[in-house]
């Protein structure tokens, strides 16, 4: 008997995208994000109530999800949007939530 493999790389894709917008800072960081072209770390920590080594795990999580993409001008990093994988990460949770 031939044994299929069930979990493709799709479901791998979307579990990460998920896991990155897993917690509400993640989430206002991708909406504040979407709104404008980019934001520098260093204005994120005076809006946000929170540590900044907190917001940069959270910033590398969504990187790491490929959802945003930091350029460094020193001694600031720059966050944007990564506009194909938001585009796709959309695509496919519309995918799966219209089954």
């Amino acid at each position: 008997m031939i044994k299929v493999e069930i979990i493709t790389e799709k479901h791998i894709k979307i579990a990460r995208y998920a896991k990155a917008l897993g917690h509400p800072v993640r989430v206002y960081v991708l909406e504040l994000l979407s709104e404008q072209s980019c934001c520098y770390s260093g204005d994120l920590s005076d809006i946000l109530p929170i540590a900044k080594s907190t917001l940069s795990q959270h910033l590398k999580e969504l990187k790491d999800a490929g959802l945003i993409q930091g350029e460094i001008e020193s001694p600031k990093i720059k966050y944007c949007i990564n506009k194909e994988n938001w585009q796709e990460a959309k695509l496919m949770f519309n995918g799966l939530f219209k089954k």
